[in-house]
Order: structure tokens, then sequence, then C-alpha cells
């Protein structure tokens, strides 16, 4: 690392090559924490996480079965090594359940109190956290690959969502709609 630096004042070498070896260092000293671990819940793989915004306290994971959980990531039990615990999930049992893999979570990015959830059966979903219903759903022509909500946006609440269509579709959830394309060159 030294080398690198000593080339960069020299004036022999890119910031960025400093830039990339940093990082790259850094990426490949990457462990994981030995004290924490999740409960397991999911009877197959994990496709998404997403941890709230807010205080950073919850986490949502979906699953490639369908079923949603929410963890609590505090640590209550003062101990050092400790398991996060699900709180409540939309399991296999679930009326609302998606029938197939469950792409993307997210939380409403102003309040705990919602999240959003897209999968393969060509559907997203609002959800209430307090009660873990839909407050809304959307349904697509095609699969659903992937959503997002801006974390910054004030003025609209627009979902913008991926499908099998090379068209980008926007969902309002003031109006209920899904009536807005962003086309492809």
């Amino acid at each position: 690392m030294l080398g690198y630096i000593f080339a960069r004042q020299a004036g022999l070498d890119d910031p960025l090559r400093l830039r990339r070896a940093e990082s790259t260092r850094r990426v490949l000293s990457l462990e994981l924490n030995k004290d924490k671990d999740v409960e397991r819940i999911h009877g197959s793989g994990i496709s998404t996480l997403d941890i709230e915004p807010i205080e950073g306290r919850y986490m949502l994971s979906g699953g490639s079965d369908g079923v949603i959980v929410l963890y609590d990531l505090e640590n209550c039990s003062g101990k050092p090594c400790y398991t996060c615990k699900a709180v409540c999930s939309v399991g296999r049992s679930h009326p609302d359940v998606h029938k197939f893999s469950v792409e993307t979570v997210q939380w409403y990015p102003h309040d705990t109190g919602m999240f959003t959830s897209s999968s393969f059966d060509k559907t997203l979903k609002i959800w209430d956290t307090n009660t873990l219903q839909p407050a809304d759903e959307f349904t697509f022509e095609g699969t659903v690959y992937s959503h997002h909500m801006s974390p910054v946006a004030t003025k609209h609440c627009l979902i913008a969502v991926g499908t099998r269509s090379p068209k980008v579709q926007l969902c309002d959830l003031k109006s209920g709609s899904c009536s807005h394309i962003l086309q492809g060159t």
C-alpha cells in the first residue's frame, strides 16, 4: 500500500489506482460478525433484504418460497453473542402470501408502518406493518423483477417497477393507479 502512496505523491500513478487498490483491500478483508446471528425462518433461500432507514432496528427478508419475515435487530439480551429474533412473518399459511419468489422488499422511507414487496407472481404489494395485511396491490402482465421507491422524495409516492417488459412502470400510492410508463430506447 505504501508503494501506491509514494507513487501517487511522486505523480507517477493516477489517484484512481490508489482508490481501487484500497477499495479492493477493504472488500477482501470483510468478515461476518461471529457475535450476531439471525433466527432461521425461511425454508429455502433468501432473495432480498432491507433494513429500515429510520432507526436501523428492523429488517425485512423475502424468500424464494414467497415468505416475508420481519426481524428485530436490537440486542435486548445484553449479552455480546445474540440471535436476532423474528417479530412476525407472512408465512405460507397467510392468505395474502406471495405465490412465488419474493424478489424485492423495501421499507417505506419515511414511516416503518408500511413496506412493499414484489414477486415473480406478477404482483407488487403494499403492506401495513402493524396488521400484516396488504393495504394495496398492483398486478402486472409480466413477471416483476424489482421495484424501488425514492428515499428522498417528499412530493410524490411513486414506485418504479421493473417487469419482463422493457418499460419501467410507475405506480402512484396516492391515487392507486399504475398509469405512468417510462419507455426505453
